[in-house]
């Protein structure tokens, strides 16, 4: 891969870059081919990295102050946008999605950045009105070692999110990328040390999801626990922590819905319907998967999306196109197999994979389904690919019961110019975020993110962040 200034098989323990006995392949989804080798890190890896992060909390980097550690993260961040098209392109090729979708996570990483280098010296603690003779006050202090699982999915926006958070509030990081996707992740530690970050306060290991992840989330030297992926996975991590009693913030997924009701401005939506399930080929957690129509304007909403859906272009990431290939031969295996199961369901429309899609790359069409019932398969389990279905609905109440029905509870849309159905309806969907006329917002770094049931707990991005990697401390002062 021409844009690596780096060797990506090793390991970064306390400054060190260590070469493993064992390597991994990076296949590049667009092509099935192998373009570089990471480290395949083991459990005396994972150990070195956490002792080597805890002895940073003992040194240097624990003996920063809130401003300078600031001062790196913003520094670090001008280093990200700095090198942004690299990044971009080492993304793309990695993961599989389009340039400008790489582009995007590249500036949002640095923006990450940027707000918590702003945000380190502005997390404060509070006094407390108490009884005579006594000064009551809080602190807000690191956890200590955090382990960060890092998924394949996107990078470089969730290492922002939340490495950047937990830098911030001074604790000393392990990073376990995914064996899938771990470049972007390896060039964030070269930059890091590159701005100046002390010796072990940022720390990565590569490998197995079993083998490096595993002993990652069982390390008793880990105080603070941050996952995204699975819930399978997810449930495997938390059960890890709770042998050693530390928490856990999970990312575990969606089943998203957007309502479209009769009085939607169907011009405003459109675009946020198709692009909130295609982006990254659907391979996202908050993925507009679920699309319920007011069964009035049902055949006309299916029927403009159809027509989207069928200019929808699959191919290679780096050039470009609507969607990417996903991001391995598995994973397309799991979308299809999906889609096997839906030959009772009306394909309203497809997308087209480009005539120079690479033979060996992992392509699958997008598909547009209608004919769905709020209780069918394809409806309640996430497909992480890029297929969405449309369900009609009759009322509000129906609407919110469908929206509800599943056991994710990430994001939801409600697209209606009544504002009193906008205040209900905000109150009344399971979820971490709800979006009125709008979905994702811009994808807004200060916008706190994550969901409840099985989409997980605990929350990222912005100042809420900053609160899950700190622990509360109670000073009371008796003085007469």
């Amino acid at each position: 891969m021409n844009e690596l200034w780096f060797d990506p098989a090793r390991v970064a323990i306390g400054g060190d870059w260590a070469a493993t006995d064992r390597t991994l392949p990076v296949v590049d989804p667009s092509t099935g081919e192998t373009v570089a080798q990471i480290a395949r890190g083991t459990a005396n890896e994972v150990d070195a990295a956490v002792r080597a992060a805890q002895t940073a909390l003992d040194g240097p980097w624990g003996a920063l102050d809130a401003t300078d550690r600031g001062r790196l993260l913003t520094r670090l961040g001008r280093l990200v946008e700095d090198r942004a098209e690299v990044l971009a392109r080492i993304e793309a090729q990695d993961v599989g999605k389009p340039l400008k979708q790489a582009r995007a996570d590249a500036l949002a990483l640095a923006r990450y950045l940027e707000f918590y280098g702003g945000a380190a010296d502005k997390l404060m603690g509070e006094t407390i009105p108490y009884r005579p003779g006594y000064t009551v006050y809080t602190l807000r202090e690191p956890h200590g070692v955090t382990a960060h699982i890092v998924p394949w999915n996107y990078p470089m926006q969730i290492i922002g999110r939340s490495v950047g958070a937990a830098l911030a509030m001074g604790n000393a990081c392990v990073i376990k990328p995914a064996e899938e996707a771990s470049l972007t992740a390896l060039a964030f530690v070269r930059l890091a040390q590159e701005a100046g970050f002390p010796t072990g306060a940022i720390n990565i290991v590569p490998g197995l999801g079993e083998e490096a992840g595993a002993a990652l989330s069982a390390h008793p030297g880990v105080q603070h626990i941050s996952f995204t992926g699975s819930v399978p996975v997810g449930s495997l991590i938390q059960a890890a922590a709770a042998r050693n009693v530390v928490p856990v913030t999970l990312e575990l997924g969606g089943k998203s819905p957007q309502l479209v009701f009769e009085d939607a401005d169907l011009d405003a939506a459109l675009p946020f319907l198709v692009n909130a399930g295609l982006q990254n080929a659907g391979q996202t957690c908050s993925a507009a998967s679920r699309i319920l129509v007011a069964r009035r304007r049902y055949d006309q909403v299916v029927d403009r999306m159809a027509a989207r859906y069928r200019a929808v272009s699959v191919g290679p990431a780096l050039s470009d196109p609507d969607v990417g290939p996903l991001i391995s031969a598995r994973q397309r295996e799991v979308v299809q197999s999906y889609l096997d199961r839906a030959a009772d369901l009306t394909l309203a429309a497809e997308g087209r994979i480009a005539a120079d899609a690479p033979a060996g790359g992992h392509y699958l069409a997008p598909r547009l389904l209608s004919g769905v019932t709020a209780d069918h398969l394809l409806a309640r389990e996430e497909i992480f690919g890029p297929v969405q279905v449309v369900i009609p609905f009759d009322d509000e109440d129906e609407a919110v019961a469908i929206a509800n029905g599943t056991d994710f509870a990430l994001v939801a849309a409600v697209w209606t110019d009544s504002g009193a159905r906008q205040m209900r309806l905000a109150k009344r969907l399971r979820g971490g975020q709800v979006f009125l006329n709008t979905y994702g917002a811009g994808g807004g770094v200060e916008l706190p993110f994550g969901g409840v049931g099985k989409s997980g707990h605990g929350r990222e991005k912005g100042f809420e962040a900053l609160y899950g990697f700190s622990t509360l401390k109670t000073v009371a002062a008796h003085h007469g």
